[in-house]
């Protein structure tokens, strides 16, 4: 059994000077065919990392109108209908076509089935084809934006999306509903490699808590995404054709729209942040260069958490009329579900109790995803109490949650991926000073920018309201002021990453000393990943035992 392909042991980076191999996935083939009819699960993630990186850009520049326009109490810069139409854009391109997306999609497609000993995802073409398809439910949706744009808010809460809303619903809803079985397929395909193409010796206690996660992810997709593709079409059936759904003029019930919304909606949260947990344990175990704390604990958490996040959709409902008794019992659940993201964050706390740190880029966004995160969650138990619920439903202390959450959260923790597998991804190394400075000038401008938002709230500012009373004015100037903080630092990830591209030294196979399957293929990887079948003989994070020589 060849060293080279057996797990449990940690590489030695620096045996050799680190080079670049003469053969790997980037220059296999050129040309722009080569690309757009792949079936390598590492050029479709590119594909799909540009896909998203576009459309974040584009969800940040509406979002940077809004901040402009709450600057000043009345509004000046944006008519009300504008308004009403970029905060929505801003919710529809960030949530269903980046935070959903973004992690499985680009890291997931890239890392998983080199973590787990394969060549390829399970079907090859599928994984080409739900980026053709997340595509097409992409362009579909940006031109129903840009030619009229759509008014209802990320939500589609009726009567706006069935009745009141004189925009493009229909238009939009038809390419989130295209985009949507791109998310069925890719969960569909990492649950196949998973079950089907784990290396040898690979036992679901041997498998890297990512992959515990992307499985639990998967599994959300499956089951969830169908109800928001069935609600979204009664949108379109009632719109189109005026059938009484959810109008109560025509014999509909409108909180029923409310109840298959958020039974996808609410598990699509762990669909956004489940994957991010599990960037943050790789990382963390890297950096403290210790075992995680409490590895099964943990990876059973991701269990616990795509379990209970069907059980609390109706906490999103505290005023929609539910009985009292509906109300207690999702109150109870919705802090139930904080139990498995407690054991996640304190176990990750555990692993860094006495660990040997270092403080590289990756781990910079890791712990700072810790921070948000947990800030976040405990807002999230303070919603889950009735009577703050109710006072501050829908305010900006609801903005200020769902960002902690989603941007603290999910977009600092692929953050930290990225930039702890982009020597993998690329071959090449980035910048140690520049990489750093963003992580910092994130997490400051990201505080700047969310936590007068809290406050806000509390003190009753409601969220999506064209124009505001002025004494809000100076908590407004604060939060607008932090999001062009925040602006500059996800700026600069694109300018040093592509630079790293041309002028980036050289990485190695493994720069990071870290221990996975991953890490012992050059890099970048080649087309088919291993020369050999990799056998793994010990759990997933050995960095204990005694290291050997790098063989590549």
């Amino acid at each position: 059994m060849s060293d080279a392909i057996v797990r449990g042991f940690v590489p030695q980076a620096k045996a050799r000077p680190p080079r670049t191999p003469e053969t790997h996935y980037l220059n296999v083939e050129y040309g722009v065919k080569s690309w757009l009819l792949t079936t390598d699960h590492k050029r479709i993630a590119i594909l799909y990392l540009i896909a998203v990186t576009a459309l974040f850009l584009l969800g940040g520049a509406a979002a940077t109108m809004i901040r402009l326009n709450l600057m000043t109490p009345r509004g000046e810069l944006l008519p009300a209908d504008t308004y009403n139409k970029l905060f929505s854009a801003h919710g529809i391109i960030m949530v269903w076509f980046f935070l959903v997306p973004v992690v499985p999609t680009v890291l997931g497609n890239f890392i998983l089935p080199m973590m787990v000993g394969a060549r390829d995802l399970a079907f090859p073409k599928l994984n080409l084809i739900s980026w053709y398809i997340f595509t097409i439910g992409g362009i579909i949706t940006l031109w129903a934006i840009l030619a009229g744009g759509v008014d209802t808010g990320w939500t589609f809460y009726t009567p706006f999306s069935t009745k009141a809303a004189r925009t493009n619903v229909i238009p939009t809803i038809i390419g989130i509903f295209i985009s949507g079985f791109s998310s069925i397929l890719t969960g569909l395909n990492f649950i196949a490699t998973l079950h089907r193409m784990r290396a040898p010796g690979m036992t679901w206690t041997r498998m890297p808590l990512f992959l515990w996660s992307s499985y639990a992810t998967s599994v959300i997709l499956l089951l969830a995404t169908p109800v928001l593709a069935m609600a979204l079409i009664l949108v379109g059936v009632e719109r189109a054709w005026g059938i009484g759904i959810f109008d109560p003029d025509l014999g509909g019930d409108p909180i029923l729209f409310q109840h298959l919304f958020w039974f996808y909606s609410h598990p699509v949260v762990y669909v956004m942040v489940l994957p991010a947990m599990g960037i943050v344990s790789e990382i963390i175990t890297c950096f403290s260069r210790k075992p995680i704390f409490g590895y099964i604990f943990v990876a059973w958490a991701s269990v616990g958490i795509a379990v209970l996040g069907f059980l609390v959709w109706a906490h999103h409902m505290f005023v929609a009329g539910q009985s009292v008794y509906s109300a207690q019992v999702f109150s109870a659940l919705s802090y139930l579900v904080a139990v498995p993201s407690a054991i996640k964050v304190f176990n990750w706390t555990a692993t860094l109790y006495k660990g040997s740190i270092s403080f590289e880029t990756p781990m910079l966004f890791a712990l700072g995803f810790i921070a948000l995160f947990t800030m976040g969650g405990l807002t999230g138990l303070m919603l889950a109490a009735l009577g703050v619920d109710m006072h501050v439903h829908d305010t900006y202390f609801i903005i200020a949650h769902f960002h902690f959450i989603m941007v603290g959260g999910t977009v600092m923790a692929y953050m930290a991926g990225l930039h702890y597998w982009w020597p993998k991804m690329t071959g090449r190394m980035y910048s140690d000073f520049l990489s750093k400075l963003s992580a910092l000038i994130i997490f400051v401008g990201f505080i700047l920018t969310f936590l007068p938002q809290f406050v806000l709230g509390y003190l009753g500012m409601p969220r999506r309201y064209h124009v505001y009373p002025p004494e809000f004015q100076i908590l407004n100037v604060m939060s607008s002021a932090g999001a062009s903080i925040l602006a500059v630092g996800y700026l600069l990830p694109l300018i040093y990453l592509i630079w790293s591209l041309f002028a980036g030294k050289a990485a190695g196979p493994n720069p990071w000393g870290a221990t996975g399957l991953e890490w012992q293929t050059p890099s970048p990887p080649p087309p088919h990943n291993f020369d050999e079948t990799p056998v793994v003989t010990s759990g997933p994070y050995e960095y204990a035992t005694e290291e050997i020589t790098d063989v590549h």
